[in-house]
């Protein structure tokens, strides 16, 4: 994105808006180009989050730019920058999550983008072992002594 490699990004195909971070824009140095526009983007579980702004950003993907439009959100999520389907149908991406590609036509054929895995699993590592009680049936302790019978 504006020449600069943007690291954690997630190609979501069940998000309908492409979106970017306000402080990744403000990293690369483009808080000028931001446009007002106001948008409700609501969550798989319905929380919902109001963009204020937006900003046409070109991305580029292996040896193929795209103008793409992002909505610029303050609040915090765990990629700096989200594309969904809008970008994925310019691009007419075949993103598979099985194989963790993507395929998109080219003019010499289909290009295919593989996944950064050790990227990927560094940023669901676990931060702290939480540790887990285990329940234990409340049975009386078997007496090692031996009662005399009389």
């Amino acid at each position: 994105m504006n020449k600069i490699q943007v690291k954690r990004v997630l190609v979501d195909p069940g998000s309908s808006a492409n979106i970017i971070q306000s402080r990744v824009v403000k990293q690369l140095g483009l808080r000028d180009q931001i446009v007002p526009a106001a948008r409700v983007l609501n969550g798989f579980n319905m929380p919902s989050e109001t963009t204020k702004e937006e900003i046409m950003l070109p991305v580029y993907v292996a040896g193929t730019i795209q103008e793409t439009k992002f909505h610029v959100i303050e609040g915090d999520m765990r990629y700096n920058v989200l594309l969904g389907r809008p970008w994925i149908h310019n691009m007419r991406v075949v993103p598979s999550t099985l194989y963790q590609v993507l395929k998109f036509p080219i003019p010499k054929g289909v290009k295919m983008v593989y996944d950064e895995q050790p990227i990927a699993k560094e940023m669901f590592a676990i931060d702290e072992v939480i540790p887990v009680l285990t329940l234990t049936s409340a049975k009386e302790p078997k007496s090692k002594e031996k009662k005399e019978v009389k």
